[in-house]
């Protein structure tokens, strides 16, 4: 035998920790087990292709929701205001049109555009005023919510252009339009995060801003970027929920930021900053309507889902700090 060899200490292979192994496997295994318990307690009606194409559609807008809050979140921060900017952009959207815009400027200008103004405004006051996201966008909640009912009269808005709702809510290939939106959102957000040196960097600000700071990122830039994205994400979410329900309600949204924060944190994102995964969004998403749509099969009032959905938001923030704790260790 070489000597060599036999003193030579064995090389232990590097162990994922627990965490890493919950973000990757674990989200999933919780999607399955929901798809089983869902498809016992209603069989006749949970898993059939109309049905799992309806969760998949009321899924979209809270996957692009989620996502743009994942990014304020991964910074440490927090965006509350996503419900009041999808209703904004709605509106403005659905205005612009019945002044005779075409639809697809209406979209670009009133959803997106504005989207990402408003976006910018919340990372404006942020790096302006010092103070947490939390506090910021609990202002702009209100502030925004205010101007889309000043700009609609508090009334609905309706009778546009059907072409709109057949692009933007329609069907390509029997796959609804708005899921189409959400995966290439997903697709391009989770690009950023993965490919890029912005994605790096923003990981890196919320692992340690202050470390992040004295490596040279720039990090009101990147506060202004994470917003933009939030606002953009809300934009579109605002443009679908118009096309999807042919009018531009005033009081839309109303309390999607709480769905939004919960499929992000339930989807593996640290509500610490510095860890998370779009996949991970996009799976807590579909777990969040998969929770709505059972929910709904069994005629359970939708106050008492507000009630679950507040409770998952705790014990998925729970069990994060409990495993930050288990890998400090």
């Amino acid at each position: 035998m070489n000597k060599t060899n036999a003193i030579m200490p064995a090389v232990k292979k590097p162990s994922r920790n627990f965490s890493t192994l919950w973000q990757e496997y674990g989200i999933v295994g919780v999607l399955i087990c929901l798809f089983a318990i869902s498809g016992i307690l209603s069989p006749q009606y949970f898993l059939t292709s109309d049905n799992l194409i309806q969760i998949l559609l009321q899924s979209s807008v809270m996957v692009l929701l989620a996502c743009g809050v994942f990014f304020t979140i991964l910074i440490a921060g927090i965006d509350l205001s996503v419900g009041s900017i999808l209703a904004l952009t709605g509106m403005v959207t659905a205005q612009m049109m019945m002044a005779g815009c075409p639809f697809w400027i209406a979209i670009i200008v009133g959803g997106v555009m504005l989207g990402a103004l408003l976006g910018l405004i919340n990372g404006f006051l942020v790096n302006m005023t010092g103070l947490h996201p939390f506090i910021i966008t609990l202002g702009t909640v209100a502030v925004y919510r205010g101007l889309t009912l000043i700009l609609s009269d508090a009334r609905s808005v309706f009778g546009f252009d059907p072409a709109f709702g057949d692009v933007i809510a329609g069907t390509v290939l029997s796959i609804p339009v708005p899921v189409i939106i959400a995966l290439l959102m997903a697709v391009i957000l989770w690009f950023i995060t993965r490919h890029t040196k912005l994605g790096r960097n923003i990981y890196a600000i919320g692992g340690n801003a202050q470390a992040a700071w004295f490596s040279g990122i720039n990090i009101k830039y990147h506060t202004l970027v994470v917003f933009m994205i939030s606002g953009i994400c809300a934009g579109i979410s605002g443009v679908i929920t118009v096309a999807r329900t042919a009018a531009a309600e005033p009081n839309a949204g109303v309390g999607f930021e709480t769905f939004a924060i919960a499929s992000a944190i339930i989807g593996g994102t640290s509500f610490f900053g510095g860890r998370g995964r779009v996949f991970g969004v996009v799976v807590g998403g579909l777990i969040i309507g998969v929770i709505s749509n059972i929910l709904n099969l069994m005629n359970v009032q939708t106050y008492y889902q507000q009630i679950v959905m507040g409770a998952l938001i705790i014990v998925a923030v729970t069990i994060d700090k409990l495993i930050s704790s288990h890998d400090n260790k």
